[in-house]
């Protein structure tokens, strides 16, 4: 190819923005905080391990400390191993650690930059802010406890008609909650026309907004290269999955309300509310945003539950006894049961500590230059908090490693664990305002479980715990028996399910 072409010209003005990046960023007689040996022009950043490569991690918290921070090709990243330092930058600075990074291809060239999670700390993300919070506030979201009681129903249902197909059914019920609760669809209707393409698009997703993924992330001026270049070609596929995902159910719920059949939604409470304002595009993507991710961390979460029942069966036993007993033998779970249930609740915490479904949570960026325990922390630097670190840090007599429902309800002060709830759905300003409904769902999903099936160790005896690696964690392929504990469930779940009005 030809100097005079457009590709190696800019590959060549990119390597040069490297090298003056360098030269102009290179720490000097400033003071950053630790990390690998930094090489000329690429800086340290190579050594960054991968998103959600745990052990690696791991490794640099074990060997720079609590603060990790890597530069070069124009990035700064700094890693924060502590609810601590989460707490003293996300929350009590939050004015200046609320921003999202920039992803110059997902972001820009595939317009997710509008969903209400990769917005700018600005007064457009304020106004999906205080939608989001009208739609789920906690006398809003009792509205829907029986959709999500019904699906748990049915997932408890397609359990018993095809056990060894419980991946599959954990992923619908998951993706059911969210289209159901979001949009009102029915079962059907989300099952025959959503569900595939919204899976689909979470995973292009997942995999887009790894900082660097794309080296125009890096070098935001190759956007500008040609239509017919890969990155171009692949981003203009995910705009267009991008778009279909949060624009086709939404204009269905317009479509119903114009009918005058439109049932209970996130979207229908929104449209009815501000039907005067000029707002749909932020509805639009407000309630997007929920219906995009909503579901993931759910099936994670549900995934991991049913992997540690079969590996533990003594702490599934002890939460099957709790609900026996508070709950009895003739009705299935509410979630109006769930303050009863203490056991219960310590499971589902274990549950999300042991495997962190967001391992290193959401990248922040630093609005302003900043100094925390003496370090620089230079404006424009990606913060990433790593949730695992906190999940796993050791407190108390039990091993981090070990799968203990206990440590929830004997430690206090130093001895107690970090509750899930302050780290799992973000931090500060930007906590997830749909962790009210996600907790309700998990809750459901599990207690149901619990109460209907025994899950234990497939035939052949053998279930290593291993998980996916990336933005979301999920359990790696796994086999598991699961057996009902008896007839009256059995009838119970067959008559719920046969009644259910989602």
């Amino acid at each position: 190819m030809a100097l005079s072409d457009p590709v190696p010209l800019l590959l060549l003005a990119a390597v040069l923005a490297a090298a003056i990046a360098w030269l102009v960023s290179r720490p000097s007689d400033r003071r950053y905080a630790p990390g690998p040996a930094p090489k000329p022009v690429l800086g340290n950043i190579l050594a960054m391990p991968a998103q959600g490569d745990i052990p690696a991690f791991e490794r640099c918290r074990e060997r720079y400390g609590d603060l990790v921070y890597f530069h070069g090709l124009g990035y700064k990243v700094l890693v924060i191993n502590t609810m601590k330092a989460i707490t003293d930058l996300f929350e009590k600075r939050h004015s200046n650690y609320s921003d999202r990074p920039a992803f110059t291809v997902v972001g820009e060239l595939m317009r997710l930059g509008q969903s209400t999670p990769l917005l700018s700390y600005n007064d457009e993300w304020r106004i999906h802010r205080k939608l989001a919070h009208s739609a789920l506030g906690p006398n809003a979201i009792r509205q829907y406890y029986h959709i999500q009681e019904d699906l748990a129903a049915l997932l408890s249902q397609q359990f018993l008609e095809a056990p060894e197909k419980f991946v599959d059914h954990v992923r619908l019920a998951a993706a059911r909650v969210v289209l159901s609760i979001t949009y009102g669809l029915s079962v059907d209707k989300a099952d025959d026309e959503y569900v595939t393409q919204a899976e689909d698009t979470m995973r292009m997703i997942s995999k887009a907004t790894v900082p660097g993924a794309f080296l125009a992330d890096v070098f935001p001026f190759l956007k500008y290269l040609p239509s017919w270049v890969p990155f171009q070609r692949h981003a203009r596929h995910g705009r267009e999955m991008i778009e279909t995902l949060v624009t086709k159910p939404f204009e269905y719920v317009k479509e119903q309300m114009r009918a005058g059949v439109a049932p209970p939604s996130l979207a229908h409470h929104l449209l009815s509310e501000y039907d005067k304002g000029d707002i749909d595009h932020q509805i639009k993507w407000a309630t997007g945003s929920l219906y995009g991710a909503g579901g993931e961390t759910s099936y994670a979460t549900t995934l991991t539950f049913m992997m540690a029942m079969a590996l533990h069966p003594e702490k599934q036993r002890l939460a099957q006894e709790e609900i026996d007993r508070v709950i009895g033998s003739e009705r299935l779970p509410t979630i109006n049961d769930r303050s009863q249930l203490p056991y219960v609740n310590a499971v589902i915490k274990e549950t999300m500590r042991w495997n962190p479904a967001v391992p290193m949570g959401l990248a922040r960026m630093v609005s302003e230059d900043d100094v925390y325990e003496g370090y620089l922390i230079p404006k424009g630097t990606i913060v990433l908090p790593n949730c695992w670190a906190v999940a796993h840090e050791r407190r108390g007599p039990y091993e981090p490693s070990e799968f203990v429902p206990e440590r929830w309800l004997t430690g206090e002060g130093d001895d107690a664990p970090v509750d899930p709830a302050m780290w799992a759905f973000g931090f500060g300003r930007r906590l997830c305002p749909g962790k009210p409904l996600a907790e309700n769902s998990v809750f459901i999903f599990i207690s149901t479980l619990l109460s209907v099936f025994d899950i234990s160790l497939p035939d052949e005896g053998k279930l290593e715990p291993k998980f996916t690696q990336g933005l979301i964690s999920y359990p790696l392929p796994f086999n598991c028996k699961i057996t009902p504990r008896s007839a009256s469930k059995v009838a119970q779940v067959s008559y719920r399910a046969a009644h259910c009005t989602v």
